[in-house]
């Protein structure tokens, strides 16, 4: 099945050019936790300065996606990156030479123009793969993998460059992949969704079944920063906090082969109810954790309960995006896929507060309910929802 979808002509080179370019996502924040807590001796600037850009890209992105959709892919992507690139060098510069602190959250900041490459992807397999509801399945599923794969590789990287050659290595090897991998992806224009400079749709907010779908992947998003945080202070809390990062990657391992799986199935049903039963297992699955946190009580143990706990995510994701792509007009497709990733952002952002604060407060191992909490409420916003034509 993923051998017919890359026999499509031009879908080889514009997934090469995506996966060089979207490797980056996972490799800024690290890499810009790692240099300016280095050179400014303080993770709470850190990490103020990294939530900063965070926020700037879930107000930036919609707005970037409009013009997308309205101007073309290569028109948009190519000068974006080009800002997104120059604020990563701002950011080397200003935190090399100690500039004062305000101008590193100016540089990161203007980072927020970093076009969302897992979009603009998914919205070519829209286009070419229109009316095939079972090669899209298959594409959506391979995007999720690839995803995985990128924030499963790119922290490992960033912390292996900044560690081995020198702080800044890691933010500005992510700003070479970033601007490669656009170039590569925007040259392939024979795989270009047109632009669309006077849409016909409304705006994705306002069409039915849209708001649900938003409010599910920012209860999502929060089952991973919730996890992602509970994870690291456990690692921390046993002693083993080198090891973090490597447990972490076994969720995403799994997730990631799950997608892979996912796709070669054969859809069947009405995608609001395979949604509700990915949510459903994604439920229990993420009670593992937990388990293993507060009754076993090892670090190895949660690591082995993290493996099969990502195998839910990966197909939520796709179901949820497949979901999205149906319901979005057509001529808006970048703009529905970036309001899904500033919905996921917004839900990270606030599970990784409120796993942080509930590890502070309460313990570490408390901070598993969390991802419990955050997966039930996504399927309680799904129940209800009804097949939109």
């Amino acid at each position: 099945m993923y051998r017919h979808l890359f026999s499509l002509p031009g879908t080889r080179a514009f997934t090469a050019g995506n996966l060089i370019a979207r490797l980056p996502a996972g490799m800024f924040s690290v890499s810009a936790v790692v240099m300016i807590a280095g050179s400014r001796g303080s993770y709470a600037l850190a990490g103020a300065v990294t939530a900063t850009g965070l926020a700037a890209t879930a107000l930036v992105g919609p707005w970037l996606a409009r013009l997308t959709d309205r101007h073309g892919q290569a028109r948009t992507a190519v000068p974006a990156t080009v800002v997104a690139v120059l604020g990563s060098v701002a950011l080397v510069l200003c935190a090399r030479y100690g500039a004062p602190d305000w101008t590193l959250f100016a540089a990161y900041a203007a980072t927020a123009t970093t076009p969302n490459t897992g979009g603009m992807s998914r919205a070519r397999w829209a286009h070419l793969l229109a009316g095939d509801t079972e090669a899209l399945h298959t594409a959506n599923s391979f995007e999720q993998a690839a995803d995985e794969l990128c924030f499963m590789l790119g922290p490992a990287l960033a912390a292996f460059l900044c560690g081995t050659f020198f702080p800044e290595a890691g933010t500005l090897t992510g700003a070479v992949l970033l601007l490669t991998g656009i170039l590569i992806f925007t040259a392939q224009r024979s795989t270009e969704p047109p632009p669309r400079p006077a849409p016909k749709g409304g705006p994705p907010l306002r069409v039915p079944g849209i708001p649900p779908l938003l409010a599910g992947f920012v209860a999502t998003g929060a089952v991973f920063g919730s996890m992602e945080v509970a994870t690291l202070a456990y690692a921390n809390a046993t002693g083993h906090r080198a090891a973090g990062g490597a447990v972490l990657a076994l969720q995403a391992a799994g997730s990631c082969a799950a997608g892979l799986l996912y796709g070669r199935l054969r859809p069947t049903g009405a995608p609001e109810l395979r949604l509700r039963w990915c949510l459903l297992a994604m439920s229990g699955l993420m009670t593992l954790p937990l388990l293993a946190a507060s009754t076993l009580g090892s670090l190895p143990a949660l690591a082995a309960s993290l493996l099969p706990a990502g195998m839910a995510t990966a197909p939520t994701m796709v179901t949820a995006m497949t979901l999205l792509q149906h319901r979005t007009p057509e001529d808006r497709l970048n703009e529905g896929m970036s309001l899904a990733v500033t919905s996921l952002l917004l839900g990270i952002a606030c599970g990784a507060a409120t796993g942080g604060w509930t590890a502070d407060h309460a313990s570490p191992m408390s901070a598993f309910w969390l991802p419990v909490a955050s997966a039930t409420t996504a399927l309680v916003i799904a129940a209800p929802t009804r097949a939109v034509p």
